[in-house]
C-alpha cells in the first residue's frame, strides 16, 4: 500500500518539502509557527510502529525542525507533540512558543480559531522557511 496524506492534514497544511522520511508541511494558521511532519509510510499511527532505523531519522528531523524554528523565530519554548486524536495518520507537530502568544503557557489546541495566512504572508513564510532549509 502507498503513502497518502490523510485529507484534513491536506486541508489544513501547506507542502514546505520532503525531508527524507518526511514530508514537512505548514500549519496554514499564523497563530503560531507550526510545522508538521508526516512519516511518508501508509497504515503508520504510532511512532512505535515505524521500523527502528525510520524512528530514528524521525527524531532527527524532529530535532531539525525545531533547530530551524528556533533559528528563525528565537521562541521561549518548542513544542513537539504527536497526538492523533483527531487525524489517526502519524503526524508531528513541532510549534515555536512565545511567552505572549493566545495560549502561553497551555497547549496551542483549541484556545482560539485558526487565522490563515493572507496569501502574501504565506509566500513570505515559505521563502523564509526555504531559505533555512535550503542551505
Amino acid at each position: 500500500m502507498s503513502f497518502i496524506l490523510h485529507p484534513r492534514l491536506e486541508a489544513d497544511t501547506v507542502p514546505v518539502k520532503n525531508l527524507g522520511l518526511s514530508r514537512l508541511l505548514m500549519m496554514n494558521d499564523r497563530t503560531w509557527p507550526w510545522l508538521i511532519l508526516v512519516p511518508e509510510r501508509a497504515d503508520v499511527r504510532e511512532i512505535h510502529q515505524l521500523a527502528p532505523a525510520d524512528r530514528l531519522v524521525l527524531i532527527e528531523e524532529i530535532a531539525y525542525v525545531g533547530e530551524i524554528l528556533e533559528r528563525l523565530f528565537k521562541p521561549a519554548k518548542i513544542n513537539v507533540a504527536a497526538l492523533g486524536n483527531m487525524v489517526p495518520q502519524l503526524h508531528v507537530h513541532v510549534i515555536a512558543r512565545f511567552e505572549n502568544d493566545p495560549a502561553w503557557p497551555k497547549p496551542v489546541w483549541g484556545v482560539c480559531p485558526p487565522a490563515p495566512y493572507e496569501p502574501q504572508a504565506l509566500l513570505n513564510r515559505l521563502r523564509a522557511l526555504h531559505e533555512v532549509f535550503d542551505r
